[in-house]
């Protein structure tokens, strides 16, 4: 096994049992609303996640319809993500 393959299995082990830790002490909720998912990941990201497919909304929450999204999904989309790494068009 090569280091850099090392490096990227013990951060995601890493990230994963902090993830679970902080989930089992209550930490974190397990949905966000949309306002937040755009506080979080962008508005553009999020967006273009949901018109590409890669995470659908959860339902709504309470008398005001607000769309919720699950965390862990929307996490593991962003941390798949590569788009940060493009070039931007006035570069191109």
């Amino acid at each position: 096994m090569k280091q850099t393959e090392l490096s990227r299995l013990l951060s995601m082990l890493a990230t994963r049992s902090a993830d679970r830790a902080v989930s089992m002490i209550g930490g974190f909720k397990a949905t966000l609303t949309r306002a937040d998912a755009y506080r979080l990941y962008g508005r553009s990201n999020v967006d273009r996640w949901v018109t590409e497919g890669l995470i659908q909304t959860a339902g709504t929450s309470g008398k005001s319809s607000k769309q919720i999204f699950c965390r862990t999904a929307l996490e593991r989309v962003a941390a798949s993500s590569n788009r940060v790494t493009y070039t931007p068009v006035a570069e191109r």
